[in-house]
């Protein structure tokens, strides 16, 4: 029960190339970085990231784009990532854009087991009738396009069938977490990280306090052990290593 790993070179030993990730995260804010950069010097490649963003020039998941480590790339906002935009643009990544929501409930569902599900979001719009560009081709025409999915009418609205979403790996930051896994996370910094971790076939935590098992109220713990396989215990310079996106003053 015990599943804490020495490091996180030890915690990502296994992820190769081609292997498919959910990441939590949401700009900078809960982004499991010690992962990631532990991700980078292993250096699989052709991954497939599910996240709400791929993260900033040179920060979180953008260290993996930078080095062309990304082929597929599935979340719901671009954000200020520069990088991203020209891979996009040049046909070298594929982009698999979704509303906020409905990605949190494809990561959710398939975490539950749950395989797919109706929603109302984009009805009537490129999301459901398919046209999206997922790949441009070199000359700017579109290489891969979206399907359309099916729509249906329940108590006289139309909703459209989305899939659910899992992965090989899944990468998170907790506030807290015991060693059965048990993790806590601290306002905001939740975001999308119990959706993707619950996504994952393997999860891996970092955690930037480790508690021994019954220390954590089971009332306050978000995401239970049974969604962790691997915990990894940050330093208190790595814990206290927080990027600010968009730092503003008066």
């Amino acid at each position: 029960m015990d599943k804490v790993v020495a490091s996180a070179a030890e915690a990502v030993a296994g992820i190769g190339d081609g292997a498919s990730l959910a990441v939590g995260g949401f700009g900078l804010c809960g982004v499991p970085a010690v992962l990631i950069g532990a991700l980078y010097e292993l250096g699989p490649g052709d991954l497939t990231v599910v996240s709400n963003n791929c993260g900033l020039d040179g920060r979180g998941l953008g260290r993996l784009l930078a080095a062309g480590r990304i082929a597929r790339a599935m979340g719901s906002y671009v954000g200020d990532n520069k990088e991203f935009a020209r891979q996009y643009l040049a046909g070298e990544l594929e982009v698999e854009l979704m509303p906020q929501g409905t990605l949190a409930e494809r990561l959710r569902a398939g975490g539950a087991g749950i395989p797919a599900f109706y929603t109302p979001a984009g009805v009537g719009t490129l999301v459901s009738e398919g046209g999206l560009p997922w790949r441009y081709a070199p000359d700017g025409s579109v290489a891969v396009a979206s399907p359309a999915k099916e729509v249906r009418e329940f108590g006289g609205r139309h909703y459209v069938l989305e899939e659910s979403i899992t992965t090989d790996f899944a990468l998170v930051r907790a506030a807290k977490g015991d060693r059965h896994g048990n993790l806590v996370f601290d306002k905001s910094a939740r975001n999308f990280n119990p959706l993707a971790a619950m996504a994952g076939r393997v999860t891996l935590a970092e955690v930037e306090e480790l508690v021994e098992p019954g220390e954590l109220d089971p009332d306050h713990v978000h995401l239970p052990g049974v969604f962790v396989q691997r915990v990894v215990r940050l330093t208190p310079e790595q814990a206290a290593d927080k990027p600010i996106e968009k730092r503003t003053v008066r």
